[in-house]
C-alpha cells in the first residue's frame, strides 16, 4: 500500500495536467466518497468507514482487529459447504441455526445502501437519485464521462467491438453443465421469479425501470398495472380467471381476458393464455410457473372461504396474494438460494431473526442487480420433455406443450434435465447469446464501474491478472488483448468468464455480489416487518401456517393431478442431458418453425 499511494497521487497529477477529472483513478479505497475540489484536485470522505486518511486507506484500530480476524469470501464459502456432520448437528440446534442465519442475513443485506444513493444520471446524492422511483437504482456511481478511458484510466481508449467478445468469450462450442446439478425447473424458476421487479423500459433506457415497486409484489402473477389485475380477476371469492382443460386448471385466454400479450401471429387464439406478465408466453417453462401460481392462488383462496365464509371477494384476494408472496419468498431463500449456495447449513426463512437488527422494510432495485442476473448460459441446447427434444424454434411461443404434456410431465421433464455452468465463459447458447450482446451494450450506456471496482465495493480483493481472474491462459490472453489491463474488464463479460468455485455453477463475483441484493430485497419485503408478520396478516393460522410450510414440492404437489412428481432445482439422477446422443432436429413438435433470433429479438430486456 505504502509504493502504490505515491505513484497514485503522482498519476493523478498527470491526468490533472491534461485535464482529466482526478475522480477518474478511484483514489478512495474502502468505500470513501470522492469529490472533486476545483479542476485538478480532490478529497476522499472516509465518515464511517472506518479508514482514514487522504484516500481513506489507513485502517481505524478496532477496523484492523475486524479485518485481521474475518476470513476471506473463499474460505466462509469453504467452510460452509465441507464438514457436512458438523453442519448437520448445528442444523439441529435451534439456538446456533437462527444465531448463524442472523449473521448471514446482516453481513449480506448491510452491504447494500439502505436507502439508495445513486443512479445513472446522478453520480452524486441527490433527491432526485433518492425520489425517483422510475430508475434502477446504483451501487457504483457511473464512470465520469470525462475520463481517459472508458474504465476510468485503466486500459485502452476504446472498449472491445462487443460482438467479437461474444464470439470469442462468451458463445458456446460445447455444452458444459453445471457441476452443482442445477435443473431446468431451477432455471426457469430464475426467470419468472425476477421477473416482477426487472421490467426494464427500454423507451426510456436501459436505466429505467418499468415495475411500480422494486420488490417481491407478484406482479408477474398478478400484473403490474391495477386495470390488468382487475381483467385478469374473476371477481368471486377472490379467485383469478382460468379455464378448465381436460379436467385440470390452466390460465384464460387472451380473449377472455382482454389483456395484451406478446404472441406471434402463429400462436392460435385459443392457446394464447393470459398471465400478469405480458412476456411469458415466449417460454412453456414460464407458462408451467404461471399455472401452477394460478392453481394455487385460486387453491388458497377456497381454503380461506371455508375458514372466513363471512369475508368478501375482495379481501379473499388481498389476503390470498399476502400468502403467495409469503410462499415465494419462503421457496426462493429455503429451496432456490439453498441450492445455488451449495451449503451444508440450512437456511432458514423466519423474518423474526431480523426483529432486533438495524433493518430497513424497503428495497430498490438496482441496475447492477439486473444485469448480474442475465444468466443464460443456465439454458441448453435443446429441451427433453418426455422422449422429445425441442429445439428453439420448436420450443419458443410453443404454448400447445402446457397442454399436450400436462404440468406434472414438464415439472418431471425439467427437473430431469441438468442445466448449464453459468461461470467460466464460452457456454452462452448461440439462440440467447444477442441477449449476453445487448446487456454488455446496457451496461455501457450505463457507464458501469469496472469488474475489480465491485469487487472491492463488495469486500473481495480485486484480480490482479487475467490468468487470476480466468484460472487458464487461453482466455486470459484473449482479454489481454481485448482491454489491456485487468482493471478494464467490464462487470458482466468479467463475470460470465470468471473461474468458477470448485464444483461450482458461479465464480466469486456473481455469488458476493449477489447474495447481498436477493436476501435484502427478500427480507426487506412489508410482509417481514413485525407490523405484518403475524397470523392475522395471513387470515389467521391456517394463513400462516401456509406461508410458513411452503416448498417447491408442495406447490407442485397441492397442484397437479395424479401422482405427485418429484419437482427440485438438483437434478435428482444426471442422466445425459447434454444433447450429445439426441439429435434435436429430428424432434417432432406440431409449432410451425421459426427463428429463434427474430422472436427474441425484440424482447431481450424481458429474458
Amino acid at each position: 500500500m505504502s509504493t502504490t499511494v505515491p505513484f497514485l497521487l503522482l498519476f493523478l497529477g498527470v491526468l490533472a495536467c491534461e485535464g482529466a477529472n482526478p475522480c477518474c483513478s478511484e483514489p478512495c479505497e474502502n468505500r470513501g466518497v470522492c469529490t472533486t475540489v476545483g479542476y485538478d484536485s480532490y478529497e476522499c470522505d472516509c465518515t464511517r468507514t472506518g479508514y482514514y486518511g487522504q484516500n481513506c486507506t489507513t485502517p481505524e484500530f478496532f477496523t484492523w482487529i475486524k479485518y485481521s480476524l474475518k476470513p476471506s469470501p473463499n474460505t466462509v464459502h469453504y467452510i460452509l459447504t465441507h464438514f457436512r456432520a458438523l453442519w448437520n448437528i448445528i442444523n439441529n440446534i435451534p439456538f446456533l441455526r437462527d444465531a448463524i442465519m442472523r449473521l448471514v442475513l446482516t453481513s449480506r443485506a448491510h452491504l447494500i445502501d439502505s436507502p439508495p444513493t445513486y443512479n445513472s444520471d446522478y453520480g452524486y446524492k441527490s433527491w432526485e437519485a433518492y425520489s425517483n422511483l422510475s430508475y434502477f437504482t446504483r451501487t457504483l456511481p457511473p464512470v465520469p464521462e470525462d475520463c481517459p478511458t472508458p474504465m476510468g484510466v485503466a486500459g485502452k481508449k476504446e472498449l472491445p467491438d462487443v460482438n467479437v467478445m461474444a464470439e470469442k468469450l462468451l458463445l458456446r462450442r460445447t455444452f458444459i453443465p453445471d457441476p452443482q446439478q442445477t435443473s431446468l425447473m431451477f432455471a426457469f424458476f430464475a426467470q419468472h421469479f425476477t421477473h416482477q421487479f426487472f421490467k426494464t423500459d427500454m423507451k426510456k433506457g436501459p436505466a429505467f425501470i418499468r415495475a411500480k415497486n422494486h420488490g417481491v409484489d407478484l406482479s408477474h402473477i398478478y400484473g403490474e398495472e391495477l386495470e390488468r389485475q382487475h381483467k385478469l380477476r374473476l371477481f368471486k371469492d377472490g379467485k383469478l380467471k382460468h379455464q378448465v382443460l381436460d379436467g385440470e386448471v390452466y390460465p384464460p385466454t387472451v380473449s377472455d381476458a382482454q389483456v395484451d400479450m406478446h404472441y406471434p401471429p402463429h400462436v392460435p387464439e385459443s392457446h394464447r393464455f393470459a398471465v400478469g406478465h405480458e412476456a411469458f408466453g415466449l417460454v412453456p417453462g414460464l407458462l408451467m410457473y404461471a399455472t401452477l401460481w394460478l392453481r394455487e392462488h385460486n387453491r388458497v383462496c377456497d381454503v380461506l372461504k371455508t375458514e372466513h365464509p363471512d369475508w368478501d371477494d375482495e379481501r379473499l384476494f388481498q389476503t390470498t396474494r399476502l400468502i403467495l408472496i409469503g410462499e415465494t419468498i419462503k421457496i426462493v431463500i429455503e429451496d432456490y438460494v439453498q441450492h445455488l449456495s451449495g451449503y451444508h447449513f440450512k437456511l432458514k426463512f423466519d423474518p423474526e431473526i431480523l426483529f432486533n437488527q438495524r433493518f430497513q422494510y424497503q428495497n430498490r432495485i438496482s441496475s447492477e442487480f439486473n444485469t448480474l442476473y442475465h444468466w443464460h448460459p443456465l439454458m441448453p441446447d435443446g429441451f427433453h420433455i418426455q422422449d422429445e427434444v425441442y429445439n428453439y424454434s420448436q420450443f419458443l411461443f410453443n404454448t400447445t406443450l402446457l397442454t399436450d404434456y400436462g404440468i406434472s410431465n414438464l415439472v418431471e421433464s425439467f427437473t430431469n434435465q441438468i442445466a448449464g455452468r453459468v461461470a467460466g465463459g464460452r457456454n452462452v447458447g448461440r439462440a440467447v447469446l444477442m441477449v449476453a450482446v445487448k446487456s454488455i451494450e446496457n451496461s455501457r450506456l450505463m457507464r458501469f464501474q469496472s469488474l475489480n471496482a465491485y469487487r472491492k465495493r463488495f469486500n473481495m480483493k480485486p484480480y490482479v491478472s487475467f490468468e487470476d481472474l480466468t484460472g487458464e491462459k487461453e482466455m486470459a490472453a484473449e482479454l489481454e488483448e481485448m482491454y489491456g489491463h485487468v482493471d478494464a474488464v467490464e462487470l458482466y463479460p468479467g463475470l460470465l468468464v470468471e473461474k468458477p468455485r470448485p464444483n461450482g455453477i458461479f465464480g466469486e463475483t456473481m455469488v458476493e455480489m449477489g447474495a447481498p441484493y436477493s436476501l435484502k430485497g427478500l427480507l426487506g419485503n412489508p410482509i417481514c416487518s413485525p407490523e405484518y408478520w403475524k397470523p392475522s396478516t395471513f387470515g389467521g393460522a391456517v394463513g400462516f401456517n401456509i406461508v410458513n410450510t411452503a416448498s417447491l414440492q408442495k406447490l407442485v404437489c397441492n397442484n397437479v393431478k395424479g401422482p405427485c412428481p418429484v419437482a427440485s432445482f438438483h437434478v435428482p439422477k444426471v442422466r445425459d442431458s447434454v444433447l450429445s446422443t439426441i439429435n434435436a432436429s429430428t424432434a417432432h413438435s406440431s409449432q410451425k418453425e421459426v427463428n429463434p433470433t427474430v422472436l427474441l429479438k425484440d424482447r431481450s430486456s424481458e429474458l
